[in-house]
């Protein structure tokens, strides 16, 4: 959030509270997940402005309508409980919306007073048996338990866990979970898919829900999303490939391991679907793994078209690189998002001088030591962080760019350099639910926005002014 929020104490000791965190709430992330769902309404369980907030930011960003109820706790709710208000919200959003699935986020307010909502859920089911009912899946996101990005994959695996089954004996697609990335990656990877032919169920597919093409009508739940039949075959795939190396493992703290809380993991451990576990693939390096395992999985050869960018975005790097090598970098944003543009600015001579997020899973810095190898003891990698203390630390960085979100805009133009919009929010630019990242298209379009910016900042900061370069 915006405002000062006494959660996580920062990496300096002298402070005591996080000071604008780098990171959002966990409803917010698991709301995401949810408008990913066909014909499916989020509802946060909680006070009013929590919904309030998240439809803000993501109105925002995505610069569509986004409808999420609450259930709008006052005081009283607060010390009597919410059973009463849960189930008046859903009878108001079927009565007005007539969803096949309606999301139940939880958030802070009825986390801490201890609302158990799965028995909730079970006696309004009860209550209403014999009658038409949409389905009900309940993911739990207190945001002091974790940031939007945990609440993005507890989403993800709550409604795994509620749907999958193991049953469709035919069935030799492939589950792809690629977490909290844009529309318009969404829907390249589903052009990649589709060039090796594979049968695939992809979860949360928000590329449509979050990303309308123009209305004749007002739709109040926009089509598109991963249907609940697609999701019921998620327990009868060949493999589940996963886009990430920490994920939600930051949530329950003191916890080495989590591969199991998380949809590819539960999968394995309860169907025995093997879970494919690859980086964001941001890069030639990770693009490659991608590449690599849709090959073992569906037996054909990666596409002339994929090679043939790969190409392009080799040839793209040889030319790009005199203006970009030994340039130093400031990266902001969810753990796995920066992990992975780490991987590619070292594909690039691009110095990373500190990597900052608000995750707090504690496998930031061994990630990054994992993949710069020597380099990474000049890189500064710090979980828990605020932007704040980023502001602080940059004064003696001298750092050429930044790349995060929008929310680091303030601190960029403090010290006078580009910073490079990428992740969730973009508030202060138009089409952040159609930047494209991912595989070879992705990064090149991605070296491109750098590159430029490079070139854009020494064309307006020299004397002469270059029109040629």
């Amino acid at each position: 959030m915006e405002t000062l929020a006494t959660v996580t104490p920062t990496t300096t000791a002298s402070n005591t509270s996080a000071r604008n965190a780098c990171k959002l709430c966990a409803p917010l992330g698991a709301s995401v997940v949810f408008k990913g769902i066909k014909n499916c309404l989020p509802v946060i369980h909680g006070a009013q402005g929590c919904a309030t907030y998240i439809r803000r930011y993501m109105i925002s960003h995505y610069k569509e309508p986004v409808d999420i109820a609450s259930t709008n706790f006052s005081e009283a709710t607060t010390i009597f409980g919410g059973t009463k208000n849960l189930n008046s919200a859903i009878d108001n959003i079927i009565k007005q919306y007539h969803p096949r699935v309606i999301g139940i986020a939880s958030a802070c307010l009825s986390e801490t007073i201890g609302e158990d909502i799965p028995k909730m859920i079970h006696e309004y089911q009860k209550t209403n048996e014999g009658k038409p009912l949409p389905i009900l899946i309940h993911a739990s996101t207190p945001s002091y338990d974790g940031s939007h990005i945990d609440g993005f994959h507890e989403a993800v695996l709550a409604t795994v866990t509620a749907l999958a089954e193991n049953k469709y004996t035919d069935n030799r697609g492939v589950n792809i979970f690629p977490g909290f990335i844009s529309p318009e990656d969404i829907r390249h990877l589903k052009e990649i898919l589709f060039g090796f032919g594979l049968d695939y169920v992809l979860f949360p597919d928000y590329s449509d829900t979050l990303d309308n093409p123009n209305w004749k009508e007002y739709q109040i739940i926009p089509e598109g999303g991963t249907s609940v039949e697609d999701l019921r075959r998620t327990g009868s795939a060949r493999a589940s490939i996963e886009f990430g190396y920490v994920l939600n493992k930051g949530k329950v703290k003191n916890r080495s391991a989590r591969t199991n809380s998380t949809a590819a993991g539960w999968l394995e451990q309860n169907f025995n679907i093997p879970a494919k576990r690859l980086g964001l693939p941001i890069g030639i390096k990770e693009t490659d793994c991608f590449f690599q395992t849709l090959e073992e999985i569906s037996g054909r050869k990666t596409p002339k078209t994929q090679e043939r960018l790969r190409g392009r975005l080799i040839d793209a790097y040889v030319d790009g690189h005199k203006y970009l090598f030994g340039k130093r970098a400031i990266v902001f944003g969810e753990e796995d998002l920066v992990i992975g543009i780490v991987s590619f600015l070292e594909e690039i001579g691009i110095e990373t001088v500190l990597v900052a997020s608000g995750g707090e899973s504690g496998l930031l810095k061994k990630e990054i030591e994992r993949i710069s190898g020597d380099r990474s003891k000049n890189i500064k990698a710090i979980n828990g962080m605020d932007f704040e203390t980023i502001n602080e630390m940059a004064e003696d960085l001298h750092a050429d760019l930044m790349i995060g979100n929008s929310k680091g805009y303030y601190i960029a133009r403090r010290l006078g350099i580009p910073l490079i919009h990428i992740g969730f929010p973009v508030h202060d630019r138009i089409g952040g639910q159609r930047l494209l990242h991912l595989c070879y298209e992705g990064t090149l379009r991605l070296f491109d926005q750098i590159t430029n910016a490079m070139i854009e900042y020494k064309q307006e900061h020299s004397p002469v002014g270059y029109k040629y370069i």
